[in-house]
């Protein structure tokens, strides 16, 4: 069909321009580009526009008509947001997180299953349809609900914290959810018949599981810092920006093709990638190769939820469709509501936490999917409960508005914890920081040396991986990435640093983080390492705090033993050096921005008046 109109790639090439036009559309109308995506999937499905394409016959060139061809884009679109969580958690911060992961998080999926699968039972289903129906439904979309609070800036905080938890339980859940319905169909072939002989080997299925999870971490422990290193290495020396780029997407999809070979999800083996990279110094530059890649895959995942919505289903019993859509969502959020008052949530907070999660979400479809393969689940209701909990992800943009506004500025105001490792904001990484320094050679060692010495926090960035390996082994915090990109200053933290230093020795590399650093914040400490005098004027006009020439007062102070030698009066020789720093000095303040002009200058040193 693709080849009739179009050719093979034709639904790609709809896709792209609905990504193109159609989201930016909406989003200058103030709507969210996941609904934006979402509606694109409607219009452009087989029920959309594709049902009029026997009539005008040129709308067939506007509609996906091959829904499978996008799936793998889709699924790969929900590894790499895994992937980005793992970056963003790192093990220190799963391990003070475990009280809301496995605590919080577990017991909604517990919970959530256990009531909905009373229900189904109450409708008529056997005890192991019910139970594949709950797990499924149980859960919530991490690929809708992460990308819609973070637009939202609700990710800070109570709530965010707690959002986030619940989620990520709910992704670790779903290797063990799908084990679970194998075990299950062997029981439902034998009548639930929970003899040994029958349970031993199903259960035996979670050995390649378990095996397949411990080589992943084994792997990723001893190979991927080397191969990120070689990477950067060879960057380093001039080589290309795409041998980093294509080392990141190896990591993400051959952890997922390996997780999947071991009979874990996708998305579980990257999330283990993304923890394992999260606590190396290239998570930041990553992150930031990354980010377009799941921003566009994410939007495939929300085109197909889009086009798997069956109206011809809805047309035909829209009160059972909408009544099981809204049945489904308010028994989550009560649910929710109730578990995150009791750890600790005020109401607003619990509330607005209920109604993002309440919901249904991305892996109902694989949970449910699975459980009609494997003949547990009827077909029938299985299509109906499917296209209810893909109204109920529609949802989830206006959930997480009326969350927001019901909730008010004092949401998250009984806080979970003042652990800083709890904080999901904006810049994951970084953030309590106080000062930012840019190249770890021996000048921004010297300086990190002297601010740990007065007890002040700091971060450094550099791009040579060795002078990074160097630091980290010495126990100083510092990333590999490029400072002079406004992404990586974002990820390190500069909206609350309170000073930054540039010490490279690259006159051209020094500007552009300047230049960087100043158009993200205007009130921050800058200080910058200048190659000379005519340097040191050039990063005044652009704005620094303060900038050091290193061969000007080098210069000075070479000249200055040099004549005192060589019997000049001591007096004589000062007041020249004296006088010559401060033609230096006019110099850096007529080159500074008007508003800076009458700042006095530390570029050079002081030197005692007699």
């Amino acid at each position: 069909m693709a080849g009739a109109h179009g050719g093979e790639y034709k639904d790609l090439v709809v896709f792209l321009a609905a990504a193109g036009v159609v989201v930016p559309l909406v989003s200058r109308w103030k709507i969210s580009p996941v609904l934006g995506f979402l509606a694109a999937g409607v219009l452009l499905g087989p029920d959309g526009l594709g049902r009029f394409a026997d009539v005008v016959p040129w709308l067939s060139y506007l509609t996906i008509d091959d829904a499978a061809q996008l799936a793998q884009l889709s699924e790969l679109g929900v590894a790499f947001l895994l992937f980005m969580i793992g970056l963003e958690l790192s093990w220190e911060r799963l391990k003070a997180m475990r009280r809301l992961v496995f605590g919080f998080g577990l017991m909604q999926v517990a919970a959530c299953t256990v009531v909905i699968a009373a229900g189904f039972m109450l409708m008529g289903q056997s005890l192991v349809s019910a139970a594949v129906l709950g797990m499924g439904l149980a859960l919530s979309s991490t690929a809708l609900v992460l990308p819609v609070m973070a637009e939202r800036g609700r990710m800070k905080g109570a709530v965010g914290r707690t959002t986030f938890a619940a989620l990520l339980a709910q992704d670790l859940a779903v290797a063990p959810i799908l084990i679970t319905v194998t075990v299950l169909a062997t029981l439902a072939q034998t009548d639930g018949d929970l003899r040994p002989e029958v349970l031993g080997p199903a259960l035996l299925t979670l050995a390649p599981a378990a095996i397949g999870l411990a080589l992943l971490v084994l792997a990723g422990r001893l190979l991927l810092r080397p191969l990120f290193r070689s990477v950067a290495k060879s960057r380093s020396g001039g080589g290309r920006q795409e041998l980093f780029v294509a080392l990141c997407l190896l990591v993400i999809v051959g952890a997922g093709v390996a997780a999947q070979a071991f009979g874990l999800s996708m998305s579980l083996g990257a999330l283990i990638a993304g923890l394992l990279l999260a606590e190396t110094e290239y998570r930041r530059e990553i992150e930031i190769n990354i980010e377009p890649f799941k921003g566009l895959l994410l939007g495939v995942f929300f085109v197909g939820v889009g086009i798997g919505l069956d109206l011809d289903a809805v047309a035909a019993n829209p009160l059972g469709v909408f009544g099981l859509a809204f049945a489904l969502t308010a028994v989550k959020a009560a649910i929710v509501f109730g578990l995150a008052r009791l750890w600790g949530l005020g109401s607003r907070s619990a509330l607005e936490t209920a109604l993002v999660l309440g919901p249904a979400g991305e892996f109902a479809f694989v949970i449910l999917n699975t459980g009609m393969v494997e003949g547990i689940a009827s077909p029938a209701l299985t299509q109906s409960v499917l296209v209810s909990a893909t109204i109920s992800m529609f949802t989830v943009p206006l959930m997480a508005m009326l969350g927001q506004r019901l909730a008010g500025q004092r949401a998250g105001a009984i806080p979970l914890s003042d652990d800083p490792a709890l904080d999901l904001g904006p810049g994951p990484h970084g953030g309590d920081a106080e000062v930012l320094i840019v190249g770890f050679g021996r000048v921004g060692r010297l300086v990190a040396e002297m601010l740990a010495e007065h007890g002040r926090s700091f971060l450094a960035v550099d791009t040579d991986p060795a002078a990074v390996a160097a630091g980290r082994r010495d126990g100083y915090d510092v990333s590999y990435g490029d400072a002079g990109r406004a992404e990586m200053l974002s990820l390190c933290g500069i909206a609350s640093a309170r000073a930054l230093v540039v010490t490279m020795d690259a006159p051209t590399k020094v500007d552009e983080v300047v230049m960087a650093a100043r158009a993200m914040r205007e009130d921050i400490v800058l200080i910058a390492r200048a190659r000379d005098d005519r340097h040191a004027a050039r990063l005044y006009a652009l704005g620094v705090t303060d900038a050091v020439p290193e061969t000007t007062e080098a210069s000075l102070q070479l000249a200055e033993n040099v004549l005192v030698d060589l019997g000049l009066p001591m007096g004589l020789v000062l007041a020249s050096i004296h006088e010559r720093r401060d033609q230096f000095r006019a110099v850096f303040q007529a080159a500074a921005p008007e508003d800076r002009r009458n700042r006095p200058t530390r570029a050079l040193r002081a030197s005692p008046r007699s």
